[in-house]
């Protein structure tokens, strides 16, 4: 199994959350600050993988750091992990996120959005803090992977949001492929490897090794994401079962559909697919998962997250073969039980 990861996961969700509330205020003498505070709470310490902060600690103790000298750019990458969510969740009209109401749905978008804004502001204002700890350099280099992952990020949303907007089904991996690494890889895999390996002081060519890691891993990430989507149990998955259908997403699995199903299964997929969220009926949804599992696009879909997955760990294993040291061998054998568990986990 993945007992490693999930120890390391437990471990960083722990020290991260504590890390967050004792940062994220919590008072105020005016009653509707207070409140807003208190939504700034809900989605960061909603329970949740912490896998990019533990990418980013795990990676500076690889390259000989002390964990401890990472832990605000970790809990940065956590902060921005919430403000995308509940922009994400507003911009996809999701209903749940964690297994509860997505923030939207409780308390409405323009608090909604204002919260992410509020999260986004706090962001930078941790990681303003690292100047104490790690001087000015390095810290102005910690910003810089934030602008430039925050970039790619919404390059990548955008990709996305504008595929369904447009009623695009003319897409191939190679599309799927340049979506997923600007909206997920770098702010999931790259960058949070990077950050971390920078603190603990690797040269800039060991950073850039972690952008074909990064990038394998991430599609990787994502593409099980995707099939999680259809074939989760929402009480693990703690989201909609079947939402990426109702949300007109092109994932992987949809893209192989399309390619291997006959035209007139082509034309019903593509009009379902188009209608409105609110317009999508059980049926429609349940045939199209159907239509998934008779043409192998789900299993296809796993076997190409396999496939990343296992190429990111060996050319990990090959890049930092010298890395040599009693903590590094220990980061490394985390890392390798976190690629597997990004590839077999359940939620």
């Amino acid at each position: 199994m993945f007992q490693l990861a999930l120890d390391y996961l437990q471990e960083t969700q722990s020290r991260v959350e504590a890390r967050l509330v004792d940062f994220l205020p919590k008072s105020h003498s005016a009653p509707e600050i207070e409140r807003f505070y208190r939504l700034m709470l809900d989605y960061p310490t909603r329970p949740g993988k912490r896998l990019r902060p533990a990418l980013c600690l795990l990676m500076c103790q690889a390259f000989g750091g002390e964990a401890k000298k990472a832990i605000d750019t970790a809990v940065a990458l956590e902060l921005l992990q919430s403000w995308l969510l509940i922009h994400d969740d507003i911009e996809d009209a999701s209903i749940l996120r964690r297994g509860v109401p997505c923030l939207h749905q409780e308390h409405g978008i323009p608090l909604a959005i204002n919260v992410g804004d509020g999260l986004h502001c706090k962001m930078w204002e941790i990681l303003i803090r690292n100047q104490v700890d790690l001087g000015y350099d390095l810290t102005f280099q910690i910003l810089s992977e934030f602008i430039q992952l925050s970039n790619r990020v919404v390059e990548g949303q955008h990709i996305e949001l504008s595929w369904v907007a447009n009623n695009t089904w003319t897409l191939t991996e190679q599309d799927y492929w340049q979506m997923c690494v600007q909206k997920t890889a770098w702010y999931t895999c790259i960058t949070p490897c990077r950050l971390g390996a920078l603190i603990g002081g690797a040269e800039a060519g060991e950073l850039d090794a972690f952008i074909e890691i990064g990038m394998n891993l991430g599609v990787a990430f994502q593409i099980q994401d995707d099939v999680l989507n259809l074939v989760g149990e929402e009480r693990v998955y703690g989201k909609e079962i079947g939402g990426d259908i109702e949300e007109g997403k092109r994932t992987l699995i949809l893209i192989h559909l399309l390619k291997t199903c006959s035209e007139v299964e082509q034309e019903r997929l593509t009009h379902i697919m188009d209608k409105p969220r609110g317009e999508k009926t059980a049926d429609d949804i349940q045939h199209i998962l159907e239509l998934a599992k008779l043409y192998g696009s789900i299993a296809y879909a796993q076997q190409r997250a396999k496939s990343l997955a296992d190429k990111a760990h060996q050319a990990f294993q090959h890049r930092f073969a010298h890395l040599g040291d009693s903590a590094a061998r220990e980061a490394k054998s985390v890392f390798s039980n976190l690629i597997r568990f990004i590839i077999e986990r359940k939620h």
